[in-house]
């Protein structure tokens, strides 16, 4: 197991958990959302399970450390229980490393981790539903929606554009994950995948997580989907805005283009075989837009696929879209 590095600290611990015991850890990174942090933490405190869990908040903003603070008193006093640690090396990828790196440590009879963001609400079953479908699926990973609840009900239409939308609406055993966002990761896949866990060059870019869980594919670990564990996303207006969509589907055809290269790169010819696949991408994506606009009766829905094949065909010639690297644009 890897050393803890220097730049990874614990701010804070709840008194009387005995790390023996906790089979489970909820892994929370945070920055600079520390009013909606107490809300993503209450729905955590709250869950009806009768498994033994820990949360591990990893604050990434090493100055201001305002979700630390705002979440301390709550480990302190014992509503939540486990610990708040200090990435001070920024970047999404560095606080999952972090989380999970800890967990390692800390808790000798970790079975699984889940991940939620500071962002997002777990409904009062998400754990234990996540857990029962590792179990009944016997998979190494498990996905779950990420629900979209906006500022105004006149927005809801926009849950149905791909961004928002879950890759699948029935649970059972599926090809591929692609989010952290409510994810389930099994102590085999930390115990063989080497660490980092997350490669830190999808750190403002995104798309870590969904690398980390293509390699471990390759390495024969397996996928699953619950549909009924449900984690709600609270999404702002700024996420509705052309340019943003817009960011985010060129940014999803980029990572498109750059994980497929890193899964196929033993492959004779590899560069080549993906090139021509994103060009096909592209070929196709305007057909696919028009087919998409008509059946939602939305262009925005439509253009998102002609944004990822503009996005993968970028990729080749070194588009790197960081979107993550302002966060008060995010």
């Amino acid at each position: 197991m890897p050393a803890i590095p220097e730049h990874i600290s614990i701010y804070a611990t709840s008194t009387g958990l005995d790390y023996a015991q906790v089979d489970t850890v909820v892994t929370l990174p945070t920055f600079r959302r520390p009013n909606h942090v107490l809300k993503t933490l209450h729905s955590l405190a709250t869950q009806i399970t009768s498994r033994n869990f820990a949360i591990i908040l990893v604050e990434n903003e090493a100055e201001a450390q305002e979700g630390a603070i705002a979440a301390a008193p709550l480990f302190l006093n014992n509503e939540c229980k486990g610990m708040i640690i200090v990435e001070s090396a920024r970047g999404n990828c560095n606080a999952y490393n972090a989380a999970w790196l800890m967990a390692l440590h800390h808790f000798p009879n970790l079975q699984q981790l889940l991940v939620i963001d500071d962002d997002e609400l777990a409904s009062p079953d998400w754990l234990e539903t996540m857990c029962q479908a590792k179990e009944r699926y016997q998979a190494d990973f498990v996905g779950g929606p990420q629900v979209p609840v906006f500022e105004q009900e006149s927005l809801n239409h926009w849950a149905k554009h791909p961004v928002f939308s879950p890759p699948y609406t029935v649970s059972g055993k599926v090809p591929a994950l692609y989010s952290s966002g409510n994810l389930l990761v099994s102590r085999a896949v930390l115990d063989k995948m080497p660490f980092p866990f997350l490669d830190l060059v999808f750190n403002f870019t995104g798309g870590g997580d969904s690398d980390f869980i293509s390699r471990s594919l390759v390495a024969g670990f397996t996928t699953a989907w619950s549909a009924e564990a449900q984690v709600f996303e609270t999404i702002p207006s700024r996420r509705l805005e052309g340019e943003w969509i817009r960011d985010r589907g060129l940014r999803n055809g980029m990572l498109s283009t750059r994980i497929e290269k890193r899964k196929r790169a033993q492959e004779p010819l590899a560069d080549a075989k993906t090139f021509f696949k994103s060009l096909a991408i592209l070929g196709v994506s305007p057909f696919k837009a028009l087919i998409k606009g008509m059946k939602s009766r939305s262009v925005k829905i439509g253009l998102y696929y002609i944004h990822v094949g503009l996005g993968r065909v970028a990729a080749h010639f070194g588009y790197n879209h960081e979107q993550y690297r302002n966060p008060e644009k995010n």
